[in-house]
């Protein structure tokens, strides 16, 4: 071998290896339909959440490496009563917390026959697969707006718990992919602060976000933490099912704001060789982020992807 060749060699070699290292974005890591992931990280195990698929209310997947490779368990549902108040196979990007007394919550929004909209509901359990027993009351339902999906929820630093979820003005008509087109509807992103028992409102929520004009017809997905002292809420824009829909996040000094929208979202279509990007949620210490992307539009498939994030001041990057 010439010592140009070995030098190209050298190249290609340290090439990959560099590759490897600095990779970001990971995946599929489920080669199935999970949308709308939640991660909740426990001492031992991993476990993500999706949103439901055939019979299944809420999905589960698990991993035993820190989120590295991931099992789905197969006919385990979370969530097989979704409560007095909900009908099943309706239920839609659930988020799962720790609430520090051997008690996991679950929040999920799922269809009210009585509000003829998406609530957003939550139930309890001991055992992180479950099963969750829900409430037998919704926390939220804003019906007049067009109803409550995508909660998510949030600890303090002085222990005050909240959640973040999105007003659905997408439901009430306008057109399009998504029913909101000619953007008629609202779809703002509320903070509610919730007691102790993190079940329980408390107070009036606030609006901390809207869709402005490069969120096209509706911003959703909102989850919110805390990182170096800066509150980031991550959340998707545009319509989920078309190859416009992204990652985007925004900062605040404070919980209730003012947030400011980063300067353009963290994934797009064609990074990393992804389509649709969206429905993320990272781990509350900003490290990891799981999101789904789209691998088929008809019948839409999403599948679950991994990201390494890493941060430059208050800014997000995977």
């Amino acid at each position: 071998m010439s010592l140009r060749q070995h030098f190209l060699s050298l190249i290609v070699l340290y090439g990959i290896c560099f590759s490897c290292v600095y990779a970001a974005v990971y995946g599929p890591v489920i080669s199935a339909n999970f949308p709308d992931p939640a991660i909740l990280v426990t001492p031992n195990v991993t476990y993500a959440y999706a949103t439901n698929s055939g019979n299944i209310n809420i999905q589960v997947a698990t991993s035993y490496n820190n989120g590295t490779t991931w099992t789905l368990l197969d006919g385990v549902d979370a969530l097989p009563d979704v409560g007095p108040w909900a009908t099943v196979n309706l239920t839609w990007a659930p988020d799962v917390i720790d609430r520090g007394d051997g008690t996991f919550v679950m929040y999920y929004a799922a269809e009210s026959p009585s509000q003829m909209t998406h609530c957003v509901g939550a139930a309890t359990s001991t055992n992180p697969v479950g099963p969750y027993t829900p409430q037998t009351q919704p926390i939220a339902c804003q019906t007049a707006g067009g109803g409550a999906i995508d909660p998510a929820g949030f600890q303090d630093v002085d222990g005050q718990r909240y959640i973040v979820y999105k007003v659905d003005g997408s439901s009430l008509g306008g057109g399009g992919a998504c029913g909101n087109a000619n953007g008629q509807y609202s779809t703002p992103i509320m903070l509610q602060m919730m007691e102790a028992d993190a079940l329980t409102p408390t107070g009036d929520p606030v609006q901390i976000l809207d869709r402005g004009q490069q969120d096209g017809p509706l911003v959703e997905a909102p989850v919110l933490i805390l990182h170096n002292g800066t509150y980031v809420l991550t959340y998707s824009s545009n319509c989920y099912n078309t190859d416009l829909y992204d990652v985007a996040y925004a900062t605040a000094p404070s919980v209730s704001g003012p947030y400011t929208k980063s300067s353009s979202p963290l994934l797009v279509t064609g990074d990393d060789g992804l389509t649709g990007p969206g429905g993320a949620t990272p781990t509350p210490d900003g490290t990891l982020m799981v999101f789904h992307a789209t691998v088929n539009f008809n019948p839409l498939t999403r599948y679950m992807y991994t990201a390494t994030i890493s941060w430059n001041g208050t800014a997000m990057n995977v």
